[in-house]
């Protein structure tokens, strides 16, 4: 018993060394706390806690003039509209977990009506000789092109097959978007047709001219629609 107690005496035993380099631990709470901000963040979309910040700018080159066109129409009426787009896109003897997308998009737009003038003959208009009665005749008004907004526009879900989300890793799909806008303007100008804005294009047109004929010296104006 002597003999054992004097040899852990005389040799003492050593811990094995650490290698390497410890962080201190500030840094550490800092950072698994910045990474939990982050998560809850991402996830909870709450605002205020975006932790590094991010910086928008604007590398866009000058804007470039394509063509000048002169307008000679009046636009009598204009209307807003906004559709909720629902389109899906499968793909032949595969299911939509493996292949296909659907995208639902709220877009707004608008759409105008108008008179064309430029091309008005010079018989169109009848004047007698007192020039206190005025005959005009017109051609019905026209719609627009639908013109959507950006700013008031918006995806709200969209669900992505496995194959077509291990595609986006690796290339952007513009075309994706371009479907559902033109899928969306070709909505907002059915609706335009079937709405009365045609009509109230050309009753405003009407008193327009009336308006601007009789501040003339013209008492009577009538105008008519070919």
């Amino acid at each position: 018993m002597g003999e054992d107690t004097a040899n852990r005496r005389s040799f003492p035993e050593r811990r094995p060394e650490r290698s390497g380099r410890r962080w201190p631990l500030g840094a550490v709470v800092l950072l698994v706390l910045a990474v939990a901000l982050m998560v809850v963040g991402q996830f909870l979309r709450l605002p205020g806690l975006d932790v590094f910040g991010t910086d928008a700018k604007d590398r866009s080159g000058p804007a470039v003039l394509k063509s000048v066109q002169d307008m000679n129409r009046y636009e009598g009426a204009a209307g807003t509209y906004q559709v909720v787009v629902d389109l899906e896109q499968d793909a032949r003897f595969l299911p939509d977990a493996i292949r296909g997308t659907r995208t639902l998009y709220v877009a707004t737009g608008s759409v105008t009506a108008y008179v064309e003038l430029g091309g008005v003959r010079k018989d169109a208009v009848t004047v007698d000789a007192n020039r206190t009665t005025a005959t005009l005749r017109l051609p019905h008004a026209r719609l627009a092109s639908p013109a959507l907004d950006p700013e008031r526009s918006y995806a709200v879900s969209k669900q992505r097959g496995l194959l077509d989300r291990l595609g986006d890793l690796f290339s952007d799909n513009p075309a994706s978007e371009r479907a559902v806008n033109v899928l969306a303007a070709r909505h907002i100008g059915d609706a335009a047709r079937e709405s009365d804005l045609t009509s109230r294009a050309e009753r405003n047109t009407t008193a327009m001219l009336q308006g601007l004929l009789r501040a003339l010296g013209f008492e009577q104006v009538t105008v008519t629609y070919v």
